[in-house]
C-alpha cells in the first residue's frame, strides 16, 4: 500500500501557457526550461526531458495552484476532482529537489523529493483549465487552474 511522504503546495506564475519543473541544480539539465519546448502550446498537456517536466496551461497569463505529492510507492488514481487533462512521465533528480521554472527564467520555488540520485514515476492532472482560458483572455485569474502531480519511486 502507498503512503503519502509529503504534500506541498505551490502558486505558479504561468507565463506564456506554460511552467515546469526541473532538477534544482540547472547544471545537471541538458536543456534548461524553456530550451526545447514544444513549438506548438497546448499539444502535449506534460512534456518529459532530461530532468525536466514542461506543462502546458489553458491560459496565457495567470497564477495557478500547484499541489506535489510524494509517495513511498504508486499512489492510486485521483478521483476526487473532474480533470480535464492527465499526463504520465518520468523524471530523474540528481539533488531529490526541483525547481518550479517560468518563461521568465524566474525560479518561483521548490519541491522536495527527498531522495537524490531517483528515478520518479510522475502523474499529472489538472481542472480548471476552460475557465483559466476564459478568464485569461480578459484578466489574471488567482488559483482557477488546479494542477495535482504525484512522484513515487519508479523501483517500488
Amino acid at each position: 500500500m502507498a503512503d503519502l511522504v509529503a504534500r506541498e503546495e505551490v502558486q505558479v506564475s504561468v507565463e506564456f501557457h506554460a511552467f515546469a519543473l526541473q532538477e534544482e541544480d540547472d547544471m545537471e539539465v541538458s536543456a534548461p526550461f524553456p530550451e526545447e519546448r514544444a513549438e506548438v502550446p497546448g499539444e502535449d498537456f506534460l512534456t518529459a526531458y532530461d530532468k525536466r517536466l514542461d506543462f502546458e496551461s489553458a491560459g496565457h497569463t495567470h497564477e495557478a495552484a500547484l499541489t506535489v505529492e510524494v509517495w513511498s510507492s504508486e499512489p492510486s488514481v485521483a478521483g476526487d476532482a473532474c480533470w480535464e487533462a492527465q499526463g504520465e512521465a518520468e523524471v530523474f533528480s540528481t539533488t531529490g529537489n526541483l525547481s518550479v521554472e517560468t518563461m521568465s527564467g524566474v525560479g518561483e520555488g521548490r519541491v522536495e523529493l527527498g531522495r537524490p540520485e531517483t528515478l520518479w514515476k510522475v502523474r499529472a492532472f489538472c481542472s480548471g483549465r476552460a475557465e483559466a482560458a476564459r478568464l485569461a483572455a480578459v484578466d489574471v485569474p488567482v488559483g482557477v487552474e488546479r494542477y495535482l502531480v504525484q512522484f513515487w519511486p519508479a523501483d517500488t
